[in-house]
């Protein structure tokens, strides 16, 4: 990549120009270096950074306007279709596809840390029992710092291996122990002859009281979930990941500042939002109601599910999951179900109203991964933590790279001011008169 041209930035005061460099990138857009301006007491302002690459990535690459997502140059949908989770957090990670040898041992490594200090069950236990299970895995997750004070020195490479290889191992456990916790279930341990998704159904739906037969189609399907969460580039939750860890910080507390970004409702909460929705309607016979009030932007309501901050076109995550959805529901023989009709009377009108083709809104990701998360059988309260499950892949491979990076700073984003100028200090007894 050639980093020669540039941009001449001109001020109408008659100060001398500044000379920016302008980077090539793999694939993209190119970006202009204005790391020069702050030598000139300049500073950019972009609230919610959404002109400005914060990082150098080889992770995860996304063009919103071809609907295009890719991971160490591989297309999400060949991923989705042709590997599986453990294989991704190893391309993730790594940076290439394994060997039949090295996938085998990442796996056996993996199940191998996926029990929980015994002293664990004690911390679950601090909380209350109707306490959503994403606060249950902020506070569990970050509590992990406490057992492993081998993990604190993130500058060495293979201590952020075994970190790396525990938190994929050990977030399921605990994403399943909080759903059991709020339920009054005993927890269930982790089985090691199962696969990843396979023992989190397992670990989450399973009883003492009586055998459970994990499905293959529906253990199948969360895992490619998995692989559609598993990363998406500079998004709120990794960029947290990111700053925290930019300190030096404990890995197991970058993370637990993941989940709390994910949990937000504009980010990992979108699923539940979805539910919520086809709840409201609660019958077909509403839905053209509920359309007119979309298109009507003085009433302030949203489909939600419909339409991506970053995707101008289809989400190619979308594509994958709707044919999931529908592998799911044959599966279960749920197409009669009421909310089911909804939500594929909802998607036949998005793809063929005009008004939602001509805005771009097409069903995303969130709207599809709801669907199937309800046929599961898993509660809207336990989607954000199966979110922040599966982009715990991402998380540890993008904290991983900023460390390595010879670059490396601590994040320090700049403001511009526009509080008071100085003021002279005022004695209180003198304030009003």
């Amino acid at each position: 990549m050639s980093d020669k041209n540039t941009v001449t930035l001109t001020f109408s005061d008659g100060r001398p120009p500044i000379e920016l460099p302008l980077l090539d990138s793999t694939l993209g857009k190119q970006v202009v270096d204005v790391r020069p301006l702050a030598t000139q007491g300049i500073y950019t302002l972009d609230p919610g950074f959404t002109a400005t690459a914060s990082c150098e990535s080889r992770i995860t690459f996304i063009d919103g306007e071809k609907g295009l997502l890719s991971h160490r140059g591989y297309a999400i949908e060949d991923l989705a279709y042709k590997s599986d989770f453990m294989e991704v957090c190893y391309l993730l990670i790594y940076g290439e596809l394994p060997t039949i040898e090295q996938k085998l041992a990442f796996e056996n490594s993996i199940r191998h840390h996926s029990m929980l200090h015994d002293q664990v069950s004690t911390v679950f236990r601090g909380f209350r029992r109707d306490a959503h299970p994403m606060a249950l895995m902020i506070g569990v997750t970050g509590a992990l710092s406490a057992f492993y004070p081998d993990a604190h020195n993130v500058f060495d490479a293979k201590t952020r291996e075994i970190a790396a290889h525990r938190l994929l191992a050990k977030v399921p456990t605990i994403a399943a122990w909080a759903y059991k916790y709020t339920m009054g279930e005993p927890f269930m341990y982790p089985q090691n002859r199962m696969g990843y998704a396979e023992n989190f159904l397992h670990m989450m739906l399973a009883t003492p009281c009586e055998p459970y037969e994990v499905n293959p189609v529906l253990a199948r399907a969360l895992d490619r979930i998995f692989i559609l969460h598993a990363d998406h580039e500079q998004n709120a939750s990794t960029s947290t990941v990111r700053l925290s860890g930019s300190s030096g910080a404990t890995p197991f507390a970058c993370m637990a500042a993941g989940m709390a970004s994910l949990w937000g409702p504009l980010h990992g909460g979108a699923n539940e939002a979805v539910l919520r929705m086809l709840e409201e309607i609660g019958d077909v016979k509403r839905i053209p109601e509920f359309i007119a009030r979309a298109k009507d932007k003085s009433t302030g309501f949203r489909l939600m599910g419909f339409g991506h901050r970053i995707y101008k076109n289809f989400d190619p995550r979308a594509n994958v999951i709707r044919e999931t959805a529908h592998e799911v529901l044959d599966e279960l023989d749920m197409h009669d179900d009421p909310q089911f009709r909804i939500a594929l009377e909802l998607e036949r009108i998005a793809l063929e109203d005009d008004y939602f083709i001509q805005k771009k809104l097409y069903p995303n990701v969130d709207f599809y991964s709801g669907i199937v998360f309800r046929a599961l059988g898993i509660p809207a309260a336990m989607f954000t933590p199966i979110f922040a499950l599966a982009r715990t892949a991402g998380w540890v491979a993008q904290w991983s790279e900023m460390l390595s990076d010879p670059a490396h700073k601590i994040g320090r984003p700049r403001q511009r001011y526009i509080g008071p100028q100085l003021r002279e200090y005022v004695p209180i007894e003198q304030r009003g008169v």
